[in-house]
C-alpha cells in the first residue's frame, strides 16, 4: 500500500475521544473528506476510520471509530497519520515527497538536487543543494521550473539572471 504522511497527532480534543492533527498538507479542507487514516506500526499499516473530521485554528479535529474517550485518544500523540497516496494529481501539482530529492538541470547540465520545499503561501521555493556551493532557492513558478518528470527524476529549470548573485 502506497501511503503518504499527512500530519502528526499533537494533543487530544475535548473528553470524547477526539485527536488533533497538526497537518502537513497545502488544503485544510482536503482533510474533511477522509474517511480512512491510517498509523504504521512496523512494517505493517492499521487503518483508522474517521467518524468526523473538522478543522479547527489551523488544526484537524478527528473523531475515530471507536476512539470515545481521552485516555484511548492518548494513545495517538505523537503518531504521524498516513492516507493512502493518490496516483492521479491534478496537472502541476506534486507530493513534496516525491520532489525532494529529485536531480535539477539546466542547459549546462546537473545544477543540483531538490534538498527541501518551503509553503510561502504566494508559491513553494525549492532548495537545491549543490556540490561545493550554497543551496539556491528556486521560486516554483512557470518561468523557473520547466518541467518535473518524476519518472525520470528530474526537474528542468531555467535559472533568472541575478538569482544567484550574494
Amino acid at each position: 500500500m502506497n501511503l503518504i504522511e499527512i500530519g502528526e497527532v499533537v494533543n487530544t480534543h475535548g473528553i470524547r475521544g477526539e485527536i488533533k492533527l497538526n497537518p502537513w498538507t497545502d488544503s485544510l479542507e482536503d482533510l474533511t473528506d477522509i474517511v480512512t487514516f491510517y498509523v504504521k506500526d512496523g512494517d505493517n499499516a492499521l487503518a483508522l476510520y474517521a467518524d468526523s473530521v473538522r478543522i479547527h485554528k489551523n488544526c484537524a479535529i478527528i473523531k475515530l471509530e471507536n476512539v470515545d474517550d481521552m485516555q484511548t485518544a492518548e494513545t495517538f500523540r505523537g503518531r504521524v497519520l498516513y492516507v493512502k497516496k493518490e496516483e492521479n494529481l491534478p496537472e502541476g501539482r506534486y507530493y513534496i515527497a516525491d520532489l525532494i530529492g529529485l536531480s535539477v538541470l539546466t542547459e549546462d547540465g546537473v545544477f543540483g538536487t531538490v534538498s527541501d520545499v518551503f509553503q510561502t503561501g504566494a508559491n513553494d521555493v525549492y532548495e537545491v543543494k549543490r556540490k561545493g556551493e550554497k543551496p539556491a532557492y528556486l521560486p516554483a513558478i512557470k518561468e523557473v521550473i520547466k518541467e518535473i518528470n518524476l519518472s525520470e527524476g528530474t526537474m528542468t529549470v531555467a535559472i533568472p539572471e541575478g538569482l544567484l548573485e550574494d
